[in-house]
């Protein structure tokens, strides 16, 4: 336990320091009105309290990612520990505030048009196109996962369960957003909170198995398969990733004050790194070696780890507590994914959303085209999800860099992220089978060669306020 509440330590020190230095860098103003204000609709711009808004930006992002990930990315060994702690810390948490308090300073507006602002139109194209993608793919997963879990724990037909949350998603999607989401999640955030300390004291508590002593330099995924570059796109949530800034201009839309998006932003997504941290040390010391949490994923997904880590540490009734937070988990970010994509296409097409035929035309064939991608392999599903989602963290960091290079302020918190995740995904890409399939020693050396190249386009953007000729 001294590994993880070390690791678990540097989180919450990383958000008072770390994220102090951020806060400072972008520099919010309290004084200056927000989008909820200037541009309330009652039906998306909707002021609410802090504390209200934090819970909702928390269990957006917090889908089944930071549990799913961090399990597969326990194959790795202690050095997954590693990656969220650093990850979440300098990339993650900076992602987020960045794709949040930008989306504040461009009335709400969401990713695609955020990131198109500074890279450009055929930027805010691809943003959409992969925005989009993600957000179909995450809101298949996210019905997918929890209807599994809900079968094994009631007996029922998952292809009904799978039914009734594609409903509940529905509602979620055209609703007015403090009508079920703001009045259900500080219910579900009580859950959240409940179902990641009960493993946590349980495993503090228990008779399992020490964690592996922290020798970042071993690899022991049973398969042989590389930390770079896969560890970084199967861990995803937890460390950083790209779907929470399809997320965070919802918060954006709804938060009061600027000098609340430190807390909001940058906290929720060390709240989530905690998360992460629990199911991945769960999976490191609950099975006995990597082999044998392997075939467990193998005989079924990795909610069948879930499964049995809350019956193993929380006995029938603490188990089904659990379980029941990590089935809320993923539907809370499937709801607010699908209507992500409805707010996107609505800024695609300059659609108004505030009457309800309006949510309803992008609503349904948004919904269908869903249920047609909820029918093919759920692995399939997640390999994709995982490059499309840190390919578009990738994006979101550049952008926050080019506009801090503008504003003449400390680009490299937000540069130095970008380059990692630029090298991450385009390695991945090259060599990945759902990709072109080459070999890591020439797709490595490319995406080192693409980070380098995007670095020297960034450093050619001059600040607005320089004199330099």
């Amino acid at each position: 336990m001294t590994t993880l509440l070390l690791c678990i330590g540097l989180l919450v020190l990383g958000y008072f320091t770390y994220g102090k230095v951020v806060e400072r860098i972008f520099d919010p103003d309290p004084s200056r009105p927000t989008p909820c204000s200037t541009m309330a609709d009652g039906v998306d711009y909707a002021s609410m309290p802090t504390w209200k808004v934090f819970f909702i930006q928390l269990l957006d992002i917090a889908g089944i990612g930071p549990i799913f990930g961090p399990i597969l990315g326990a194959l790795y060994g202690p050095v997954a520990l590693v990656w969220i702690v650093v990850g979440a810390i300098f990339a993650g948490a900076v992602h987020d505030y960045f794709s949040g308090m930008l989306s504040v300073r461009n009335k709400g507006a969401s990713i695609p048009d955020v990131v198109g602002a500074f890279l450009g139109l055929h930027a805010r194209r691809v943003m959409r196109f992969f925005s989009l993608l993600l957000l179909l793919l995450v809101g298949v997963v996210f019905v997918l996962s929890p209807a599994q879990l809900l079968g094994n724990l009631t007996g029922l037909n998952v292809q009904f369960l799978v039914a009734c949350i594609f409903g509940y998603y529905f509602l979620a999607t055209i609703l007015p957003i403090d009508k079920l989401i703001g009045r259900l999640y500080p219910f579900f955030g009580a859950l959240l909170l409940f179902m990641t300390l009960g493993v946590l004291v349980g495993m503090a508590l228990g008779d399992a198995p020490v964690l592996p002593n922290l020798d970042v330099t071993v690899n022991t995924h049973p398969q042989g398969l590389p930390i770079w570059p896969l560890l970084f796109i199967t861990l995803s949530c937890g460390a950083i990733s790209g779907f929470h800034s399809t997320q965070s201009p919802l918060m954006a839309r709804c938060i009061r004050n600027e000098s609340s998006g430190r807390l909001v932003f940058y906290g929720a997504m060390i709240a989530e790194g905690i998360i992460a941290l629990v199911w991945a040390a769960a999976g490191m010391t609950l099975f006995y070696g990597p082999e044998a949490l392997f075939q467990v994923i193998q005989s079924g997904t990795p909610s069948l780890v879930v499964d049995q880590v809350c019956r193993t540490l929380l006995g029938p009734v603490g188990g089904f507590l659990a379980i029941l937070g990590v089935i809320i988990l993923p539907i809370t970010s499937g709801d607010t994914a699908f209507r992500s994509s409805r707010l996107i296409l609505a800024e695609t097409f300059s659609l108004p959303q505030a009457r309800a035929a309006k949510r309803l035309l992008l609503a349904v064939p948004l919904f269908i085209v869903a249920f047609l991608v909820s029918t093919q392999d759920f692995n399939l599903i997640w390999r994709y999800f995982g490059w499309s989602n840190q390919t578009l963290a990738m994006l979101v960091l550049w952008s926050a860099a080019i506009f801090l290079r503008q504003s003449g302020k400390f680009h490299w918190i937000a540069t130095v992220p970008a380059l990692f995740m630029t090298a991450v995904t385009v390695s991945f890409i090259l060599q990945a089978s759902i990709g072109f399939n080459l070999s890591p020693g020439l797709s490595n050396p490319v995406g080192v060669a693409a980070a380098a190249l995007a670095l020297a386009v960034l450093l050619r953007v001059k600040p607005r306020n320089s004199h330099t000729p």
